[in-house]
This record gives structure tokens, C-alpha cells and sequence, in this order.
């Protein structure tokens, strides 16, 4: 029904930034939420930054000052940019979207992307 595919990640220096996009396709017909996760090796996954259907933006302690999600409606699109990337921001990155149809009950669906690798080194 709804594919969201990642894009955006490769390796970067300490300091560095990088920005991470996320395309929604499929039976989309109204505006979503939509937000970042990531992942690191032994470790569970986590919210790093979400953005409602109205625009209102949350993020994860650990990241904020140095990122921001913003996303452009017309193209389902969600972007990440990270800023003064630490060592600890290296983890697989994963989009997220949920939102509810227009049945009565309104039914709850949610869909992930494959995901993108963050290396932060020197």
C-alpha cells in the first residue's frame, strides 16, 4: 500500500553533517506523520525526530540543536539534517509513517522504510 524508501547516508567526519531523505509512494491520500528512527549494533531502536501532520516537530534529547526534520506535503517527503554529527550518531537510520483512513472506526496503519547507514569516524 505505502513504500517509503531512504536515501542520504554515507560516512562523515566528526563535526560533519549530513541530510537524509525519506519518499512516501503508494495509497496515500491524506497528510501523514511521519518520523526518523535509528539503530546501532546491539542497541535498541529509538525515535530520533517526528513530525505531525500539522507541522509540530519533536526530537529526541540526544539530538537536538544539531537536527532538524522538516517534510514537504506535496511529495510525501520527509528530510533529516544532521548537523555536528558525534560518533554516537552512527546507527542505521529508519522513516516511519502512521496515519488512519477514513472509515468509521478510522483503521490505524504504519509503514517503515528499508533504512540507511550513518557512519560518523575520523
Amino acid at each position: 500500500q505505502v513504500q517509503l524508501v531512504e536515501s542520504g547516508g554515507g560516512l562523515v567526519q566528526p563535526g560533519g553533517s549530513l541530510r537524509l531523505s525519506c519518499a512516501a509512494s503508494g495509497s496515500i491520500f491524506s497528510i501523514n506523520a511521519m518520523g526518523w528512527y535509528r539503530q546501532a549494533p546491539g542497541k535498541q531502536r529509538e525515535l530520533v525526530a517526528h513530525v505531525s501532520s500539522d507541522g509540530s516537530t519533536t526530537y529526541a534529547d540526544s539530538v537536538k540543536g544539531r537536527f532538524t526534520i522538516s517534510r514537504e506535503n506535496a511529495k510525501n517527503t520527509v528530510y533529516l539534517q544532521m548537523n555536528s554529527l558525534k560518533r554516537e550518531d552512527t546507527a542505521d537510520y529508519y522513516c516511519n509513517t502512521m496515519f488512519y483512513d477514513d472509515n468509521d472506526p478510522p483503521q490505524f496503519y504504519e509503514y517503515w522504510g528499508q533504512g540507511t547507514q550513518v557512519t560518523v569516524s575520523s
